[in-house]
């Protein structure tokens, strides 16, 4: 388990290779979901999304054989172009590896940076390359099963509590392999010890809440179409710290995470992926059990999702 002082050692280490983002009441949403809230806008991170802390950090602890050996990472998008991006930053090899069902533009991104994407038929299929290259000598930077990676996503956390004007009683934040929502908790409890943290899923991609069911991490069967969230398993330190400091992980559909999205542009006036989008449906849940006197916090992950795709979501879903 990370603690407080791993978060605050990991803020200091990327300072200055990351954006501090904006922590804003948010008017439109407040009266959408009738309750205060407030928004940590990690879309507005460099490139795209709260991944660019946990693999700056990563690349950063590296040692002098290990820089020399190049980098890989799995990814279903946004940890891709995060290690693609912070690599080409600190002059390191990079390799990524996706499912073929990554969004194109997290593809382009990456290989614009100069990392060698590898394509793979899953993300079952990506992390067994990842093994391979791994055993050919690559430097693994895993998106979640790493306490580096883990207390500095938790930097979003600290930055919440200490930057919100609002005394907070709830927040929401999305959940892939667990890392975002390991640190989120860890800081904001540490900071805030009253605050309810609740993660929120899609279905189809069910691996934190299909664990906490098991008493431990667990294969889970991927069909959602947010590639983001997309984990074919938590880990065993995610796990932990979910088991321990969050209160419930929601699952809500992908119609929903996309409604979310487009309500995220109409009415907090921001462009944010369903992974982000989730969050409202699952408010909604939260107020209803908690009740109408909550603050609300919610950690708006990431915004690399394309027009297109957005549009495509919504004709799917009959959203339009």
């Amino acid at each position: 388990m990370i603690d407080v002082a791993d978060v605050e050692a990991a803020a200091e280490r990327i300072a200055g290779h990351v954006v501090r983002t904006p922590t804003v009441p948010s008017p439109g949403l407040s009266d959408l979901l009738g309750a205060p809230v407030t928004v940590k806008l990690e879309l507005l991170q460099r490139t795209g999304s709260f991944k660019a802390r946990g693999a700056v950090a990563k690349l950063l602890s590296l040692d002098a054989d290990e820089r020399a050996a190049g980098v890989v990472a799995v990814s279903g998008g946004n940890h891709g172009i995060a290690v693609a991006v912070m690599a080409a930053a600190l002059d390191l090899r990079a390799t990524v590896v996706m499912p073929r069902t990554a969004p194109a533009q997290a593809v382009r991104t990456a290989e614009a940076a100069g990392a060698t994407v590898r394509l793979a038929d899953g993300m079952d299929a990506a992390f067994a390359l990842l093994t391979e290259l791994r055993d050919q000598g690559l430097v693994v930077v895993h998106p979640f099963d790493d306490p580096v990676v883990v207390a500095a996503q938790g930097t979003v956390g600290l930055e919440f509590a200490d930057d919100t004007d609002e005394e907070l009683t709830d927040v929401l934040v999305s959940v892939g392999g667990g890392a975002l929502i390991a640190g989120v908790a860890a800081a904001v409890r540490a900071r805030r010890p009253g605050v309810r943290i609740w993660g929120v899923e899609t279905e189809g991609a069910q691996a934190m809440s299909e664990a906490l069911a098991a008493g431990g991490p667990v294969p889970v069967t991927l069909s959602s179409i947010v590639s983001t969230l997309s984990a074919p398993t938590v880990s065993r330190l995610t796990y932990e710290h979910a088991a321990a400091l969050v209160t419930d992980v929601l699952v809500v559909s992908d119609a929903e995470a996309v409604r979310g999205t487009l309500d995220l542009a109409d009415r907090a006036k921001v462009w944010a992926e369903p992974a982000a989008g989730c969050l409202l449906p699952a408010a909604r849940r939260v107020l209803d059990r908690v009740g109408d006197k909550a603050r609300l916090g919610l950690v708006i992950c990431g915004g690399n999702a394309t027009v297109p795709d957005v549009l495509g979501w919504a004709e799917r879903f009959g959203l339009r």
